[in-house]
């Protein structure tokens, strides 16, 4: 850049048109259509589709990805909430399905689809994972905890649970299955976390409604109830 602004690429250019054929007088021929009918024309469109399909076609194969999924095995055996499940998973199912489709647990929210908003964020191992983008038979021999799976057997609460009602955290309610796996599964590898700390933690999670702080405020009385 100099005293006269960001320097201009176009000056490393001669004047005048780029394309010959606008510039004129080179001798140079115009384009002319060619004299071709219309039914001709339909004709030829139809018949190169004709070609191209049928190419596609004969010359196909089988790729590995294609071989791979036909060879998974459909029946398994799924961990959920302490819980086995023995499940008919279609090889390309996800967990999100899986859990609130064929097991009936509903809390885990299926929202974005595309592991961006965390209303269906679950536990795999003590780790955080979006289910709507995780493969089933990913989760072969792995603990699996839903939001169902977070109060005690006889109905307590956890305090993650008790304080984000007490703090006023759900609003329409739709992010926050999520937001309680989510904030359950940071005390449970950081019982003292900082405001940072849990804010990094519960990132993960999009709320529609903007109540951020107000789970922010959960997690944090949470960590000094536990």
């Amino acid at each position: 850049m100099d005293s006269t602004g960001p320097y201009d690429p176009t000056i490393d250019y001669p004047e005048g048109p780029a394309i010959a054929e606008i510039a004129g007088g080179g001798g140079i021929k115009p384009w002319r259509p060619l004299h071709v009918s219309r039914r001709n024309f339909l004709r030829g469109v139809v018949c190169s589709g004709i070609v191209i399909g049928g190419s596609s076609y004969l010359f196909s194969t089988a790729t590995p990805a294609r071989a791979d999924t036909r060879g998974v095995e459909r029946m398994m055996s799924l961990t959920v909430n302490g819980r086995t499940h023995h499940v008919d998973v279609a090889p390309n199912e996800t967990l999100g399905y899986t859990v609130r489709y064929r097991l009936g647990l509903t809390g885990t929210k299926i929202g974005c689809n595309q592991a961006e908003c965390g209303a269906c964020t679950v536990m795999a191992d003590g780790k955080t994972i979006y289910s709507c983008s995780t493969l089933t038979h990913r989760m072969r021999g792995k603990d699996i905890i839903t939001v169902e799976g977070i109060a005690a057997p006889d109905g307590t609460l956890h305090p993650v649970q008790q304080a984000f009602i007490e703090e006023l955290a759900p609003q329409c309610g739709f992010c926050t299955p999520g937001q309680v796996v989510a904030g359950v599964a940071l005390l449970n590898s950081n019982p003292n976390p900082t405001e940072e700390e849990a804010r990094v933690a519960m990132s993960g999670n999009l709320c529609r409604c903007g109540a951020y702080e107000h789970y922010l405020r959960g997690v944090m009385k949470a960590a000094r109830e536990i």
